[in-house]
């Protein structure tokens, strides 16, 4: 059964995942996986969904109601995953906020060549002053013959310039 994603961006309001839902089942879809959230205000995400071949237009159709309420999808063809590489790892990071720790973080690990396969941050507030703390959690997979130790390496020998605390722990079923 061929699987496509839905990529989604629209004001955010009540009703709008329902929408995206009654599309699916409209078009025989099962809906397998997803990651939706406000963002900067807007309803952002993407849905995993499979379907009988002959149910992609189904899809479109139904998609193009959603688009008419004001949440803009496009559909993509997913794409079978080559196999899985070497290890799985999670990084979880914590530090003052400053410009440049995402592109210092992501440049350390794709000078290895470790792929992220998830990546959440997000914005707190620091509990004694109210500044503001950077959090960043990511799922890495390692690419075969890396070793976990070269990974923590790199990341430590930036840890200190960017100011941050990270561990980087084996995943717990590949996540």
């Amino acid at each position: 059964m061929p699987s496509v994603i839905l990529s989604v961006i629209g004001s955010d309001r009540p009703g709008l995942t329902e929408a995206l839902a009654g599309a699916v089942f409209s078009a025989g879809g099962n809906w397998l996986e997803s990651h939706l959230s406000r963002l900067g205000g807007l309803y952002v995400g993407s849905v995993l969904v499979e379907l009988e071949a002959d149910g992609i237009d189904g899809l479109r159709d139904a998609v193009r109601a959603v688009d008419a309420r004001g949440l803009e999808v496009r559909i993509a063809a997913a794409v079978d995953a080559a196999g899985a590489g070497g290890e799985a790892l999670r990084l979880s990071l914590v530090g003052q906020d400053r410009p440049g720790i995402v592109r210092q973080v992501t440049a350390a690990l794709s000078g290895l060549d470790v792929n992220i396969e998830a990546f959440d941050t997000r914005i707190t507030a620091e509990p004694h002053s109210g500044a503001p703390l950077f959090h960043m959690d990511a799922a890495l997979r390692l690419p075969p013959g890396l070793a976990a130790a070269a990974v923590a390496t790199a990341l430590e020998a930036i840890s200190g310039e960017i100011m941050v605390d990270l561990s980087l722990t084996p995943a717990v079923d590949g996540r």
